[in-house]
Order: C-alpha cells, then sequence, then structure tokens
C-alpha cells in the first residue's frame, strides 16, 4: 500500500484522515516504516506500520464512479441482515471494521431500515449514525461536495428504498456523529 504524505485516506471506523508523515520506527522487531495519519473527524493522531496498512483496511476515499454505485446501492431495498439482536450487532460490527465503503453501507441500509420498524438500542443507533457520518463524509470527500448536500442524497436514495418514513427517522446531524 503506497500513500504519499498529504494524502486523504480511510481509516476503517474512523473516517478520512490525512497522511501527514512516512517514517520509520526502532520496534522489537526491528526498524519498521509505518504512515502518521491524523483523522479529520477529532484532529487524532495514529501510525500504522505499512505492513499493517492492507490487513487494517487502510485505503484512498473511493471514486466518484463508486459514489454513484454506492447511492444506487442504498436506493435499492433488498436487506441481508440478522433478526438476532446479538448476531446482528456482532456481524454490523464486524462488517463496520473491514473498511469497506459499500460493507458500511449495508449496516447503514440494514440499520435504517430496522429502525423505521423499532426502536433501536442505544449501541445499534450509535452505530447507524457512524454508519452514516462515514458515508456521507467519504462520499462528500470523494466529489468535492458539501457533507449536506451529501446526506440528502443518501436520505433521498433511503427514502427511495424504505419510502418517506426515511427522512423523520434520520435526526442525527452527520456532523455530530
Amino acid at each position: 500500500m503506497e500513500f504519499q504524505v498529504g494524502d486523504k485516506v480511510i481509516y476503517p471506523n474512523h473516517g478520512i484522515g490525512v497522511v501527514e508523515s512516512i517514517d520509520t520506527r526502532s520496534m522489537s522487531e526491528g526498524t519498521v516504516t509505518g504512515f502518521g495519519l491524523r483523522i479529520l473527524a477529532n484532529d487524532s493522531k495514529v501510525w500504522i506500520p505499512r505492513d499493517s496498512a492492507t490487513g487494517v483496511g487502510l485505503r484512498a476515499v473511493v471514486k466518484t464512479t463508486e459514489v454513484e454505485q454506492l447511492i444506487d446501492h442504498l436506493a435499492d431495498s433488498n436487506i441481508d441482515q440478522q433478526a438476532n439482536w446479538k448476531g446482528r450487532f456482532k456481524e454490523n460490527s464486524d462488517r463496520m471494521r473491514t473498511g469497506s465503503i459499500f460493507e458500511v453501507a449495508e449496516v447503514l441500509k440494514g440499520l435504517t431500515h430496522l429502525s423505521l420498524r423499532k426502536a433501536l438500542s442505544f449501541r445499534e443507533k450509535r452505530m447507524l449514525d457512524r454508519a452514516k457520518f462515514l458515508m456521507v463524509s467519504e462520499m462528500a470527500e470523494a466529489e468535492g461536495a458539501s457533507e449536506t448536500v451529501m446526506e440528502e442524497r443518501v436520505d433521498r436514495a433511503l427514502t427511495k428504498a424504505f419510502g418517506s418514513e426515511v427522512l423523520s427517522a434520520s435526526s442525527t446531524p452527520v456532523a455530530n456523529a
């Protein structure tokens, strides 16, 4: 995985980060080269060994063509999700950690659909908000659009899939997630 200083990358479950440094550190296994990232959402810093970057899901921001695929995917009402809370939460947590925005889209779709049928638990509501934040912020970055505009597109796609109740159910603005 090759990134340059200044590149914007996606760090799973944290969102967009900027590569601020590529440096070598002494570790017990010898010298290790890695990426110093600053996570934009909370201004935190992380260091990821280059050899572990793919394993933790570090990747480039999606392309504009993928944004359109994601919008189409969100507008499709097909859902694959476990009925059991414990199994569903584990499956969704695993999806969020993969680093794939398409997996995050599955979490967003599934939890949005579920929230229209019943109240979500605190943990699932938090995961829904996080999934929406991750989707909207990355897609906005990819298209050079504002998060507000992208959130409206996501809401329209989900409304197409599940009906007008989606807009009233999405109460948390993306910026707060």
